[in-house]
């Protein structure tokens, strides 16, 4: 894996002189960034020799509580792991009232044992280089929803959205609303103006279906640098919002009345030389694309977990919602699971719409190519797409409870095979004792638990 060099920090101290502190952060598993503030005398230490961080933090749950079954607290002693910073990563964070930047920093492959087993970005890293060692070059963009909420809670302590630029609470959907997208302008602005200096591709933004609920795309890409993108790109939504006064939600579902907020992953695959494997004149894509999408619909429910990772994530799956309900496939169809969408034959690719906002990117994007390379080695037939209404022809419906998700990935040998028994092993004692704590001490109905960290 490669890393940064000195010369890359040394660039930087010396193109801005005037930041003060660096946010060191690694993403666990459940897309929770952690890490340190450092001063900028401590940077360049960082890129010469990496910088110790306890095999714990990649053993946490969503609330930061050690999780004693990972086998990365008592039995190593809480052994310090050396984490080296990403290529690309330094950058300023102008949300911040001291002169911040941000550097995003990865296990080393053997400095950072135990915990390099269990750091998400390696995880997609081998499942990439895998698809590339057959010649198959992943192209991902990612779509991030996520609704804006006050930061106060309204009379009865429910979250609320956030007031308009006018002073008014929105209060009904317009969805691809205009006056919408005008009333949030100030945020808006802010958050381009720091996707341009971090170097985040974001292009459209849409009023989605929902009073206060946002989607801004992000451009294709190589896949393992979309989805460091679309992390770096969740961390600067939460500190614009926070500068102006909201709160930026992932939460899958807030709202038991309103649209869940998904991620939807866009995926093709290209040769050596950059060409679309899945470009064609028919709508439906190139028969290499029919087992790409074949493969995630054999992988879909062992996989699941990694797409809807927590308790609320399944209150989104409801009919009639856009929400996905089954394990289904079409062409322009926005009721299917995995949607083929129109438009020219060189852009032809695949619209994975399963994954909730709260995912981790790193994890869904590696769920998703390890089930289009099984599609593609074993020759798997999608069969015929579903024209029409998705809901209303649903045969097999995905699974609404988490813990059918959690033993659906434990029992599957092809996820053991495929993701690493060493990574899941980790991630599953996670998701155990965060299901453990979620009906000890909440219950299946208090949505709240989560919506603090989402």
């Amino acid at each position: 894996m490669p890393f940064a060099s000195v010369q890359d920090a040394q660039e930087f101290l010396a193109q801005h002189p005037d930041i003060e502190l660096f946010e060191l952060f690694i993403l666990d598993a459940n897309g929770v960034p952690r890490g340190k503030l450092l001063h900028r005398d401590e940077l360049l230490a960082v890129y010469a020799t990496g910088r110790p961080l306890p095999s714990t933090i990649l053993g946490l749950s969503i609330n930061g509580d050690d999780v004693e079954d990972t086998g990365l607290v008592w039995e190593v002693g809480d052994i310090d792991c050396r984490a080296y910073p990403l290529a690309g990563s330094l950058t300023r964070m102008p949300w911040r009232q001291i002169p911040t930047a941000a550097v995003q920093v990865s296990m080393h492959p053997s400095e950072g044992m135990p915990a390099t087993v269990a750091d998400p970005r390696h995880l997609l890293s081998r499942v990439i280089d895998g698809l590339k060692a057959e010649g198959y070059h992943p192209v991902m963009a990612c779509e991030l929803e996520f609704y804006l909420l006050d930061q106060q809670r309204d009379s009865q302590g429910r979250p609320q959205p956030a007031l308009d630029r006018d002073g008014g609470r929105p209060r009904s959907t317009q969805v691809y609303g205009l006056r919408e997208l005008e009333q949030i302008e100030p945020f808006l602005k802010d958050l381009y103006a720091a996707c341009k200096l971090q170097g985040i591709p974001a292009r459209t933004a849409i009023s989605e279906y929902a009073p206060g609920q946002v989607e801004i795309t992000l451009e294709h890409g190589d896949a393992l640098e979309a989805m460091d993108q679309a992390v770096r790109y969740k961390r600067l939504v939460k500190g614009v919002a926070h500068k102006h006064g909201m709160q930026a939600c992932f939460m899958a579902k807030p709202f038991d009345h309103l649209a869940g907020t998904g991620m939807h992953m866009h995926v093709s695959l290209a040769d050596e030389q950059g060409r679309n494997l899945f470009a064609s004149e028919q709508p439906a894509g190139t028969p290499l694309l029919g087992q790409a999408v074949a493969g995630m619909l054999a992988t879909l429910l062992d996989s699941l977990l990694l797409f809807c990772p927590n308790a609320n994530s399944y209150r989104r799956f409801q009919a009639n919602s856009y929400a996905p309900l089954a394990p289904t496939w079409g062409v322009d169809n926005r009721t299917v699971s995995l949607r083929v969408p129109g438009g020219p034959a060189i852009t032809r690719h695949i619209e994975h719409r399963i994954c909730g906002a709260d995912a981790n990117p790193y994890l869904a994007a590696a769920a998703i190519l390890a089930g289009i390379h099984r599609g593609i080695r074993e020759q798997l037939d999608p069969g015929a797409p579903i024209e029409g209404n998705g809901y209303a022809q649903a045969k097999e419906l995905l699974p609404t409870d988490w813990l059918i998700s959690i033993q659906a990935l434990e029992q599957s040998t092809w996820a053991h095979e495929a993701l690493g028994h060493e990574f899941l092993g980790v991630y599953l004692a996670i998701k155990r004792a965060e299901y453990r704590q979620f009906m000890a001490e909440v219950g299946e109905q208090d949505w709240r638990w989560y919506l603090s960290n989402a």
